[in-house]
């Protein structure tokens, strides 16, 4: 591994890239980021309506891609192709991450009831899916309930993003009945610090946790 670790951040949407950056900046600044971006995973995902052979495939390449070029690590930011990554993984023997892996498993040590937001649709049964196979390996049975946050994604993909950021708080503190607050994209990180967020449950956030275990991977 190089001396300066080197992490290939691979987003479906441009929003994901300032989310990561940050978390890099603020919890290991050491780190060497390089950013990937494909818009059209994103798109034929919405079009197909379900994971593909052909996006499977697809991802297959892009993690060969990322190797060739150096990768010590890699970390997916999109949280709608979970099969696709984990397909990746048994191909690669660098660490490669989901996008929420390290936040379900943080999730899932602190236990209890959890609410999940998201704002992009194909999320939601995605990053259930992963929720729950996760737990099942652990033999958890996780209560956590999932909502999603409307208009949020058009106005940040319209570039209003501080009515994104608004919209999210708004849905947050609604939630006074859950202990745990799980933001469940890369894109929604940014609205935990929203001066409008009036709540005293603990709020996880994708990117956070992401590098939290990078860094505790590569660094040992």
């Amino acid at each position: 591994m190089n001396a300066t670790p080197r992490i290939f951040l691979v987003h479906a949407v441009d929003v994901s890239m300032a989310p990561a950056s940050n978390s890099f900046k603020k919890l290991w600044p050491e780190a060497s980021i390089v950013n990937l971006l494909d818009e059209s995973l994103a798109i034929d995902m919405l079009i197909d309506g379900k994971m593909t052979p052909r996006m499977v495939e697809r991802f297959a390449r892009l993690g060969q891609y990322c190797v060739d070029a150096g990768a010590d690590a890699i970390l997916f930011t999109c949280s709608a192709f979970g099969e696709a990554i984990n397909h990746l993984k048994t191909l690669q023997r660098i660490p490669i991450l989901t996008p929420n892996q390290a936040l379900f498993e943080e999730l899932l040590a602190i236990g209890g009831k959890a609410a999940m937001l998201t704002t992009f649709t194909p999320s939601v049964q995605a990053l259930r899916s992963e929720l729950l196979e996760m737990a099942a390996a652990q033999h958890l049975k996780p209560d956590v309930d999932s909502f999603m946050v409307e208009g949020a994604l058009d106005a940040l993909l319209a570039h209003r993003g501080p009515e994104h950021d608004r919209l999210i708080a708004q849905r947050v503190n609604g939630l006074d009945q859950y202990p745990t607050i799980v933001l469940g994209q890369f894109s929604m990180a940014q609205a935990a610090l929203h001066p409008d967020v009036k709540t005293s449950a603990r709020i996880l956030t994708t990117p956070d946790c992401a590098v939290r275990k990078l860094k505790g991977l590569l660094s040992a």
